[in-house]
């Protein structure tokens, strides 16, 4: 007897919500996690000149370095052969790749003083360890770098599914502009952030416009409906 679509969905939501269950063990986890994170915080506002004129500022940092360390930790790809675990996988780092130049971990060099420093940024964005090149710019904030190896783990879980299951197109497309949202973000992030790649990071408008588009792709992702 075939199912009506309207049963196919609740059957869906079902599944997913016993799959986002969190276990004893997880919320123990999670609670020691948060409170790590917390005392480095502090520690950190106590020990450097940095003042938190925008509390949501470390809260967001906090929001990244979570999710991205819960998704790294929990998240397991499903069981596939070498040859589909290596294209995965550079699907997976041509997709970091993509983060960290739109995002503004990575950008041209030849600007300004040369050398490496600190950039004393919000909790979870600072400290930033910064590289100024003549060639290259790197500029690597914790919550982004974690953040995007988080995405881009995913995207490597995401791409087994789909080599393993017979996947719509529908759902394939879902995926790519869901996958495609943080690079969106961190591009019009950068324009509002007049174009420079430091002053894009630590505009008002990339905290709360990333950090948005992060958790829902990582939902998004973290679903992943193929085979499933």
């Amino acid at each position: 007897m075939s199912t009506s679509p309207a049963d196919r969905l609740a059957s869906a939501l079902a599944a997913l919500a016993d799959r986002l269950r969190p276990s004893r063990r997880d919320l123990l986890l999670l609670g020691l996690v948060v409170n790590t994170e917390l005392l480095a915080m502090f520690a950190y506002l106590l020990l450097t000149e940095v003042t938190l004129s925008e509390p949501r500022y470390a809260l967001y940092g906090l929001v990244w370095l979570t999710l991205g360390l819960w998704v790294l930790v929990k998240v397991r790809p499903a069981p596939a052969s070498t040859t589909t675990r290596r294209k995965a996988l550079a699907v997976a780092v041509g997709y970091f790749a993509l983060l960290a130049v739109a995002g503004g971990l990575v950008t041209g060099g030849g600007v300004g003083a040369l050398g490496a420093r600190i950039g004393w940024l919000p909790p979870g964005w600072g400290p930033a360890l910064i590289y100024s090149g003549a060639t290259v710019n790197v500029i690597l904030m914790p919550a982004r770098v974690v953040g995007y190896l988080a995405l881009a783990y995913l995207v490597y879980a995401t791409v087994i599914d789909a080599a393993s299951a017979a996947v719509s197109g529908l759902l394939g497309l879902l995926s790519c502009v869901s996958c495609s949202w943080p690079i969106l973000a961190s591009l019009a992030a950068a324009i509002a952030g007049g174009g420079s790649a430091l002053a894009a990071a630590t505009t008002p408008l990339s905290y709360d416009l990333s950090t948005l588009v992060f958790v829902v792709t990582v939902g998004l992702l973290y679903w992943r409906p193929f085979g499933r």
